[in-house]
């Protein structure tokens, strides 16, 4: 549901400066508009647009703290969108050429419920660990999976990648596996796109398919701050 680590998913932007320039910010921010809001290869907004957004601090210890949020729709009997607000903290450090992170993410779901979910809020703990391109990470929900009953234990295992094509594009892909503990709903996903960057702005289009979804197209505008 991120990005992220999504994260996700799970992007980030590196502006060079001069010696005498002054520090970068510990505190960054990003925005984006999308046609449609999946996470882990389901549809969250019930095919529809999303608006998104969040803030993070880093410490130039490696630990940080951050906040996401963005509309849902899955949540509400009413059929309107309500809110998916997420709060994670972790560390980030380096081992010779890998790179690794750990973390806890909470997943809340303010004001939202449906029949048959008493509460969709889900604490999960991350470790990841990458090299070049590739990523490796598992999420593992240390409370009911939101809303499943009896399923804290679960499991999310998945592998990314992300390489550079020249002129401002990266090409993306993505496979996880939603292993939910006591129930038989496991299911993989997919995604596999591109995105550029042009005038400040990250743009971006991939295919999101699950094998038990049919496939859909996500396209995506981005700004980090």
């Amino acid at each position: 549901m991120r990005k992220t680590a999504l994260s996700a998913a799970l992007l980030s932007v590196f502006v060079a400066a001069p010696a005498f320039a002054e520090e970068a910010s510990p505190i960054a921010a990003n925005f984006t508009i999308t046609n449609n809001y999946f996470f882990r290869g389901i549809t969250q907004t019930e095919d529809k647009p999303a608006i998104q957004g969040g803030f993070d601090y880093v410490h130039d210890s490696g630990f940080y703290v951050g906040t996401w949020g963005s509309n849902v729709s899955w949540l509400d009997d009413s059929g309107k969108s309500s809110v998916k607000l997420d709060v994670y903290g972790g560390y980030r450090f380096e081992a010779g050429p890998l790179a690794f992170d750990v973390g806890a993410l909470q997943y809340t779901y303010p004001g939202s419920k449906v029949d048959g979910v008493t509460k969709a809020d889900t604490l999960e703990l991350y470790a990841s660990s990458g090299w070049k391109w590739f990523t490796a990470k598992i999420s593992y929900s240390a409370t009911d999976l939101f809303g499943v009953d009896d399923s804290k234990g679960s499991l999310y295992p998945e592998l990314g990648a992300s390489v550079e094509l020249g002129a401002g594009f990266t090409a993306v892909a993505h496979v996880g596996r939603q292993i939910i503990k006591n129930n038989d709903g496991d299911y993989n996903d997919f995604k596999l796109g591109v995105t550029k960057d042009y005038a400040g702005l990250n743009f971006g289009a991939f295919v999101i398919d699950t094998d038990i979804t049919k496939p859909r197209a996500l396209v995506t505008v981005s700004k980090s701050f």
